[in-house]
């Protein structure tokens, strides 16, 4: 018995031997938060203060010291992040994760960023103080990089550290810039629903009502969607976040309680640990900004302080084409033109694949751009298809852009600014202390001749698809102090330009419609009022669109069940809560509506076009279609299916379905059951144990597709709703008490996992709270939390 005892009592000591072990381990990977550190090219002392949540307020005595600072706490915090980022433009994710990442490696490495970049860099004014405190903020991460710890995930993949150079940075606005367009997922696919379906069916889906209804059940064409199939997957599979859509909404003084501006920001983003946002203060004697930034981008692209706000939302514009070019027929190295054949640039590019031999290849560049039969495997257009795209075709001023954004001494000043932006198109919202409110459609817009639609393939040999105008920027949609006193976006389609409405690649009217609802519904609002607003979840279109469905149900055989269920739909005021039943039953319906609808013509291009904002607009107008080529069957060949038949069945085969999945009872179908957030780290992908160390969530929560508080999720078979994007940060600024605005990000400000800040603001995030984001130095100089940085000699 005292041998047992003995035996259980040496047990216990080496559990906690191991266990403290673990922990002092942990605590060397630990980011510095507090004591004193020595850096290089620093003039004068800097003093860090994080705060509660981990934000770090950087006091100096001049910008420079300041961006060395922030490029060395920053990469303290996220380097891996810096790291992921850095690679995806230049075609080096195969390097870290092997060949599971080369068909997306080969994509990105052929699309031109990085050599579009060297021309940018060629050029830059290297005495310019964008350039220079660029390069403050890269010594301070390469300081980390050569005397920090090296972060836990370089040594669980296998990869050593680089030191960083302006070229990254340029390398991540390229793939922000992509991450932002829609049309490489959009126009091959349109663009083969009207080469095989036919006009009919093309300008249905285009939301139009003209051309031939006329149905032949037999010779409609395979849809296969390749490249926008292609294209989506490769995006799905990025180990770091997409850019999607947002919120925003400034008021001005006239609609707020104490007659000061409250500006409001939610940049819909993808999910993903860590969350793509890194706050920080910097405060010189000259210059104070508050401001979130990407990995590797010195210069914040929202951002505030006592004087103005500013935030973005997608514009959605069409800044990316594709031309089918016609080859020389005795030279496969040569395309035409109106002035004759021209050679192709060709451009060698080698992939090195962890564990496998380097892979090479060949980019073939014409002057509309990189051909994407060589870039995207599998292809099987046989016409060369080039894609040209306005972020590399233009002149590129990104950095003095994202640099004056921060800097603006005046409305005047940042309008400057922002008339800069080629691409991607932004919305660019603004709000200041004088009372000002403003929103510039930023991007360089264009035109094609009249009968010339942009959202299918051009013609690359003729000149007559050619750009005949880029737009000056005082055309471009904008409004500044409107007599309605708000401005707002939610990637909705904006003013007409030049008497028509600009094409691309808008979101539906929901979010949009329910903003300027609740603005328009009072005219004294606090910023408790805006935080609140921003976690709005009712839809201000999905009850009319439920009504329209349940309108063409023929209800003559169905039980007291599915009656009960289709009562629910009907007194649905469209909010998505947890214990809501309405929105579980709905999203049901639809899908099994569209699936009926589209599935039979599209093929397996059908998830790809029922989750693209091509469904969400062709929606409402579907639904009141009485007669549409689109809702026949065309694979029962001797039946032609009505509007009617298409939704009846639809809903009985969703009843069916939620009966199997959630049981009998309808008023258990609660929408928290099929609904959850879990946000996903590169290497927590590959599940189990480092699921659980390095993923955050899941989590229950409210919300859906299209609301305020967007919770972004694929529609499928599955009936299972994995939310995989939505609101990257949440800010409230108002002016009336600006040293206590309100903010919140998904999961931390961390992105080490052994940090206390990893994870610590996202069961707030999920429960629609907010923490301060500090202006007032005597709050912020009682941080328990100062860390001092000395130059080193």
């Amino acid at each position: 018995m005292k041998f047992i005892k003995k035996a259980l009592k040496f047990l216990v000591l080496v559990i906690v031997l191991v266990v403290v072990g673990v922990w002092l381990y942990s605590m060397t990977y630990h980011p510095k938060y507090d004591g004193e550190l020595e850096i290089k090219n620093l003039s004068e002392e800097v003093t860090v203060y994080f705060d509660e949540i981990g934000v770090p307020h950087i006091n100096a005595q001049n910008q420079k010291d300041a961006y060395v600072a922030l490029g060395y706490v920053h990469a303290q915090d996220r380097l891996w992040q810096m790291e992921l980022i850095r690679r995806i433009a230049s075609g080096r994710l195969s390097e870290m994760f092997g060949k599971d990442l080369l068909a997306t490696d080969v994509f990105f490495a052929g699309l031109g960023i990085e050599e579009a970049a060297e021309k940018t860099i060629a050029n830059l004014d290297k005495n310019s103080e964008a350039y220079m405190l660029t390069q403050s903020y890269l010594d301070g991460i390469n300081q980390y990089i050569n005397d920090g710890k090296t972060p836990l995930e370089f040594s669980l993949v296998g990869v050593e550290k680089e030191n960083y150079t302006i070229k990254d940075v340029y390398n991540v606005f390229g793939y922000m810039a992509f991450s932002f367009a829609v049309a490489h997922k959009t126009d091959p696919f349109l663009t083969e629903i009207k080469e095989k379906l036919g006009d009919a069916y093309f300008n249905e889906v285009m939301t139009t009502d003209f051309g031939d209804l006329t149905i032949n059940k037999y010779e409609t064409k395979e849809i296969k969607g390749q490249m926008s199939a292609a294209v989506s997957k490769l995006m799905d599979q990025l180990p770091v976040s997409t850019f999607i859509g947002s919120n925003s909404w400034v008021i001005a003084p006239e609609k707020t309680a104490k007659g000061k501006v409250i500006f409001a920001n939610d940049p819909h983003i993808g999910f993903s640990q860590p969350s793509v946002w890194y706050q920080n203060h910097i405060k010189t004697p000259d210059f104070e900004i508050y401001g979130f930034n990407i990995a590797l981008m010195p210069f914040p692209l929202l951002g505030h302080n006592t004087e103005y706000a500013y935030g973005l939302t997608m514009l959605a514009n069409d800044d990316l084409n594709f031309y089918i070019e016609e080859n020389n027929s005795k030279n496969s190295n040569q395309y035409k033109t109106v002035d004759g054949f021209k050679d192709y640039t060709i451009i060698d590019k080698t992939i090195s694949v962890k564990d496998q031999k380097d892979t090479t290849f060949q980019v073939q560049v014409s002057k509309h751009g990189p051909i994407m039969n060589g870039i995207i495997a599998h292809l099987e257009d046989d016409r060369p298809i080039a894609m040209n795209w306005m972020y590399t075709q233009l002149k590129n001023e990104q950095l003095d852009v994202s640099y004056e954004m921060s800097h603006a001494k005046s409305l005047t000043n940042f309008k400057d600014a922002v008339a800069k932006i080629h691409a991607p198109g932004l919305n660019v919202m603004y709000g200041d202390a004088k009372g000002n409110v403003a929103w510039f459609a930023s991007a360089k817009l264009y035109q094609l001749r009249d009968s010339v639609s942009s959202k299918t393939y051009l013609d690359g040999a003729s000149g007559k698809d050619e750009i005949t105008e880029f737009l000056p920027f005082e055309e471009n949609p904008q409004a500044i102090n409107p007599s309605w006193n708000y401005v707002y976006s939610a990637n909705n389609q904006p003013d007409s330009v030049r008497g028509k409405l600009y094409p691309g690649y808008y979101q539906p009217q929901d979010r949009a419609k329910r903003i300027t609802q609740l603005l328009e519904a009072k005219n004294d609002f606090t910023k408790e009022d805006v935080a609140k607003m921003m976690f709005d979840v009712k839809s201000s279109t999905v009850s009319e669109i439920a009504a329209d469905l349940i309108e063409n149900i023929n209800e003559s055989d169905l039980n007291v069940s599915q009656k009960k269920a289709i009562a629910i739909l009907q007194k649905w005021d469209g909010n998505y809560m947890k214990e809501a039943v309405a929105p579980t039953i709905y999203n049901r319906f639809l899908y099994e509506v569209l699936a009926n609808t589209y599935k039979d013509e599209l093929g397996n291009s059908f998830d790809l076009f029922i989750n693209s904002q091509l469904q969400d607009q062709a929606l409402p107008i579907q639904i009141n279609r009485a007669n549409s080529v689109w809702w026949d069957d065309v694979s029962t060949l001797e039946n032609v299916e009505n509007r009617e038949e298409i939704i009846t069945n639809s809903f009985k085969s969703s009843f069916e379905f939620l009966e199997n999945q959630l049981g009998k009872n309808v008023d258990d179908w609660f929408w928290k059951r099929v609904i959850s957030v879990e946000h996903e780290h590169a290497i927590g992908k590959a599940g189990g144990v480092l699921r659980t160390i390095f993923n955050v969530g899941p989590f229950e929560t409210v919300g859906g597709n299209e609301v305020i508080n967007n919770q972004i999720f694929k529609l499928d078979s599955t009936g299972v709703y994995k939310i995989t994007a939505g609101p990257s940060t949440r800010r409230v600024i108002d002016f009336s008490d600006i040293g206590n605005s309100l903010g919140i990000v998904p999961t931390g400000q961390s992105g080490n996992v052994f940090s206390p800040h990893y994870k610590d603001q996202a069961q707030k995030f999920v429960n629609g709270e907010f923490v301060d984001m500090k202006l007032n130095q005597v709050q912020i100089k009682r941080s328990e939390n100062v860390l001092v940085l000395k130059s080193k000699s």
